[in-house]
């Protein structure tokens, strides 16, 4: 059970790029007005996504697997970062591109 954290982690990571991406398609919508919506659910679903790997790492600790750790450590650490900055990247483009939008 404590497996699906990972494929858990992976869908939600998933949905926090893809939410920002059906957005900023649906920009030219002069009345889309459920794009602050969009970005905080993407925000939400890569803050999960995150959670759900600090949780499967905690598990690991808890059960003394120390060669899984070492194994993994490093590549989770590469796809959280990412994971967080495409994230961050994504909804700031959608806020510029929405915030000219609003002041024409």
């Amino acid at each position: 059970m404590i497996g699906l954290l990972n494929l858990g982690s992976l869908v939600l990571g998933l949905i926090a790029w893809l939410l920002p991406v059906v957005n900023l398609m649906q920009s030219k919508n002069h009345d889309n007005r459920n794009w602050v919506v969009f970005s905080m659910m993407s925000l939400m679903a890569c803050a999960i996504s995150l959670s759900f790997q600090i949780i499967y790492n905690n598990h690991l600790v808890n059960i003394e697997d120390w060669s899984a750790l070492m194994d993994t450590s490093g590549a989770v650490t590469y796809a959280v970062s990412t994971l967080l900055i495409v994230t961050i990247l994504l909804n700031a483009i959608t806020l510029l591109i929405y915030r000219r939008r609003m002041a024409k």
